[in-house]
């Protein structure tokens, strides 16, 4: 079963979920019959190259008129490592159905990243592209041809490791497009110096100085569909952000924490700073025996999607 445990150095409690509890994946039906699979392939321009989409539709799609959320997912070519289709079968009965536009990589680790800047080794470069490609191709693509419900609160992305990270991106610079996103073992030590070079946490990681930033705040006060709001009174979204006891071994700083749950703990730390509240703004994860894998991320998959989606 599921439980907390406590942060001391954070001062925190995370929801921690066992490795056994990954046990389901092996009985997972894998002969799908109730949602329907296609897959495209999109031009961009500025890409300049081809994208491939696989869309998941909900069952009853071909015979309704209804009209349906949508959540956008980065790497979108693990769809079958990801056992996406089954997951989301198996999860039916807890959520809303939406439309999954499953985005396959390109050149994975130029095209992810942040869009307004590179590493310390000029990767992400073409991130700017990608996100431009998002919003001006993709998404208007995806509303022209589909029934997708539009506006932040109908909305929501997705995205594994580098991709995660991207994702991140995305909907923290456009929360009028975007009301949620969902991070898998997020890449948050994206960063402008190396360590040999007189790095700092504080300074040198790229994502958590762009939301330090931000020159944005929240009210305490949700709006009609429990959305945080800024205090521009624009729409801000909410995150849902995973890591695993085994995403990695390393340890920069020596404190007995893995560097990928410190720096997602420290991008909450940094949500919190503007005004986010834990449990209702951030939902954190920590996978017990949990890998930076696919396989990991399936297993986790339905309590994102329920979160994103739940009845």
């Amino acid at each position: 079963m599921n439980y907390l445990k406590l942060i001391p150095q954070y001062g925190l409690f995370v929801f921690l979920f066992p490795t056994k509890a990954f046990t389901f994946l092996k009985h997972i039906d894998t002969a799908i019959h109730g949602t329907v699979r296609h897959t495209k392939t999109l031009y961009s321009t500025h890409l300049q190259r081809h994208v491939t989409l696989d869309l998941i539709l909900p069952a009853d799609y071909a015979q309704s008129t209804h009209s349906y959320k949508v959540l956008y997912m980065n790497d979108g070519q693990d769809l079958e490592r990801l056992h996406m289709q089954a997951v989301i079968e198996n999860t039916a009965p807890f959520i809303t159905p939406f439309i999954l536009v499953a985005i396959h990589c390109g050149e994975r680790i130029q095209e992810y990243g942040i869009a307004s800047r590179p590493d310390y080794k000029q990767r992400g470069a073409k991130a700017g592209s990608y996100t431009k490609f998002v919003l001006e191709e993709l998404m208007p693509y995806i509303q022209h041809h589909y029934r997708v419900l539009t506006g932040p609160q109908n909305t929501v992305f997705c995205g594994f490791s580098l991709s995660g990270l991207s994702a991140f991106d995305i909907v923290w610079h456009h929360p009028e497009l975007f009301g949620k996103a969902g991070v898998f073992s997020g890449s948050f030590w994206w960063r402008q110096k190396a360590y040999e070079n007189h790095y700092d946490d504080h300074t040198d990681r790229i994502m958590h100085q762009l939301v330090r930033n931000t020159p944005i705040r929240l009210t305490s006060a949700p709006d009609e569909v429990n959305q945080p709001l800024r205090a521009d009174a624009r729409p801000a979204p909410t995150f849902w952000l995973q890591t695993g006891s085994e995403d990695e071994t390393d340890d920069r700083n020596g404190n007995g924490v893995i560097d990928a749950i410190e720096d997602t703990l420290d991008l909450i730390a940094e949500l919190e700073r503007k005004g986010y509240r834990w449990g209702r703004d951030i939902r954190y994860v920590e996978v017990k025996g949990g890998h930076h894998d696919q396989t990991t991320w399936s297993a986790i998959m339905p309590e994102f999607l329920k979160w994103a989606f739940g009845k």
